[in-house]
């Protein structure tokens, strides 16, 4: 399979890493030294699009890579307020997209442990649930996508909580989400259900980027050659 990466920092090159490993070819690379390679022409010359940039330019690049009739998977964070608006394009083209805050299976198992354990907390108010993430300092965004992604899952079931919030001061409505940047820490998320009795936690600890770049090249191969708009919930059969 042939893949173009479209953000080639650590990411990108744990990417390329997994990808050789696995018999793919890279054809083409774009990091912020070689823009000008980032065209539809080139990126046609791949079978997938594996795209890791920043919060601004993800919706640009994507919008591009639907463009080129090309598959696309997407693990960027901080542009998810137009994520409806990729998706429309992707369906107004017939074209392939997969988006994931996460790629690491074993976060994505979190993520159906943390649903599963915020139904179960659905019915006991007296619980204060709140979320803490620890990432790298070059980390731009905050809160992390695979933060908001775990309190949309708690938001879902909870009667109490309205909407998150990346503040210390929020009201009983808010769901808390503590942003912490410390090196070296690819990524720790913990989830935690409070009373006076007692405390139930969920962590989840990333070792290295190998967990990440594993999960996206799975689903550039799941991907490939289909039509329409997936998760890793259908790539790992969750």
């Amino acid at each position: 399979m042939k893949i173009a990466l479209i953000g080639y920092g650590r990411m990108g090159r744990a990417i390329e890493e997994i990808a050789v490993q696995r018999g793919h070819e890279i054809v083409l690379k774009v990091n912020i030294d070689n823009l000008e390679d980032n065209t539809i022409e080139n990126i046609q010359k791949a079978d997938v699009a594996i795209e890791f940039s920043g919060p601004e330019s993800a919706f640009e690049n994507l919008n591009r890579c639907l463009e080129a009739g090309v598959p696309t998977v997407s693990g960027s964070t901080g542009w998810l307020d137009r994520i409806d608006l990729v998706r429309q394009k992707c369906t107004a083209l017939n074209g392939s997209f997969l988006y994931a805050s996460n790629f690491s299976i074993g976060v994505n198992i979190f993520f159906a442990v943390n649903d599963r354990l915020a139904e179960l907390m659905a019915n006991h108010p007296q619980y204060e649930v709140s979320i803490k993430e620890i990432h790298h300092t070059q980390k731009l965004d905050a809160p992390s996508g695979t933060a908001i992604s775990l309190a949309e899952q708690v938001l879902a079931h909870n009667q109490v909580k309205k909407q998150w919030k990346n503040d210390r001061s929020s009201g009983p409505a808010d769901l808390l989400i503590e942003s912490e940047r410390i090196d070296p820490a690819p990524g720790t998320h913990h989830v935690k259900y409070e009373s006076s009795v007692d405390t139930i936690e969920i962590i989840h600890t990333a070792h290295n980027r190998q967990g990440f770049a594993s999960g996206a090249v799975l689903a550039a191969e799941y991907i490939a050659g289909k039509k329409g708009i997936f998760t890793m919930k259908e790539v790992l059969g969750i």
